[in-house]
């Protein structure tokens, strides 16, 4: 079977969520020592988590895993980012020793991180046991001059994302989470989100690594270029064609985790401006990930806030986060855990005895 037919199955294979459950998890929640909905949106995380895993008690978010995907820009040839394209790879040297932002969240929230090469420059790195290496290829190409991967080698990093997606699901875990590392990659997520969402590039190029006006604005017209030089594969309104052309490879491997975990019916946190944009090709290519997926964070880069407007999600929380590598998903963490606990925990008045409309004296 080649990867076009392994993927079409695979996509074949996910299933909504089924709402079935939601009457029994409604009168759950409604009969807690609590005001009806006075738990807001813990409530309704309670509730899809309930239907998200059919009905089953204790719902969970844990085990959870964190995936840091890293790859590579050739547009960063462009000018388009504050650090040069050798800084992916010191970051991911970084993540397995331990030293950055995600580290120190994912030990603070007892995550599992697991870092994978989809697509970095240079050769192998050396083994860790946290570190997976399946590079699809040393970067993209530059995509003002032309699609800045081929199809073959999207649909094998989407694969692959799937792939990460069965091995959590394998492993036990409840929870994957979305990360990322890649210089450059605000400017390939921005094209994304033009072509799929059919928004201006000036609405939402934002500063990335710091960029100043006329960085944005280089910034900006270098996207108009790549949308206007790949317009055709933007025209079949085929999503494959879309993220080929526009994508990268951690982000298309992204998109295969968020698609994956919806097949293994598993919760996925997305985290920010990249893995939004991850997220957008895969609901393009399946709309059934919307019933799975919470959005972690607002972030701070330019848009996005318009982008999951447009989406038709709220996020999580809004602290000004624009690191990513997956730090805003490992913080929604808690709050997956407190909605679990609420569901299970809480003393529901038919148990304690508690007469209901007490709770509001």
């Amino acid at each position: 079977m080649d990867s076009e037919q392994r993927f079409t199955s695979a996509l074949q294979a996910i299933r909504p969520v089924d709402t079935s459950f939601s009457a029994q998890g409604q009168a759950h929640l409604d009969d807690l020592t609590k005001p009806k909905g006075s738990l807001g949106r813990l409530e309704e995380i309670a509730l899809r988590l309930f239907c998200i895993q059919k009905g089953a008690r204790p719902i969970a978010a844990d085990p959870a895993r964190i995936y840091t995907i890293a790859g590579d820009h050739g547009v960063t040839a462009e000018g388009v980012s504050l650090f040069p394209q050798e800084v992916t790879r010191q970051m991911v040297l970084n993540f397995l020793n331990g030293g950055a932002g995600i580290n120190v969240l994912a030990r603070t929230v007892g995550a599992d991180l697991m870092v994978v090469d989809a697509g970095s420059c240079g050769g192998t790195y050396p083994e860790h046991p946290k570190l997976l290496q399946r590079k699809v290829a040393q970067g993209t190409d530059n995509f003002v001059n032309g699609p800045a991967m081929s199809r073959k080698n999207c649909l094998t990093a989407l694969l692959l994302g799937m792939e990460l997606a069965d091995m959590a699901a394998e492993q036990g875990c409840r929870t994957v989470a979305t990360g990322e590392m890649g210089i450059s990659n605000t400017t390939p997520a921005t094209a994304l989100y033009c072509a799929f969402l059919g928004i201006d590039p000036a609405e939402i190029t934002g500063a990335g690594t710091g960029l100043d006006a006329g960085g944005i604005a280089r910034k900006t017209a270098v996207i108009r270029q790549a949308l206007q030089t790949n317009r055709a594969a933007v025209e079949t309104t085929d999503p494959v064609n879309i993220l080929a052309a526009l994508g990268g490879y951690e982000i298309a491997a992204l998109a295969g985790l968020v698609l994956g975990a919806a097949r293994n019916g598993l919760a996925v946190l997305v985290d920010g401006f990249i893995s939004t944009a991850a997220f957008t090709a895969a609901a393009a290519l399946c709309p059934h990930v919307h019933d799975y997926a919470f959005f972690s964070h607002a972030s701070a880069e330019q848009g996005h806030r318009k982008i999951l407007a447009a989406l038709g999600n709220r996020p999580l929380h809004d602290l000004d986060l624009r690191l990513g590598e997956g730090t805003g998903a490992a913080l929604s963490l808690f709050l997956l855990r407190s909605a679990c606990n609420i569901f299970n925990d809480m003393a529901t008045f038919s148990a304690a005895g508690v007469a209901k409309g007490a709770e509001t004296l």
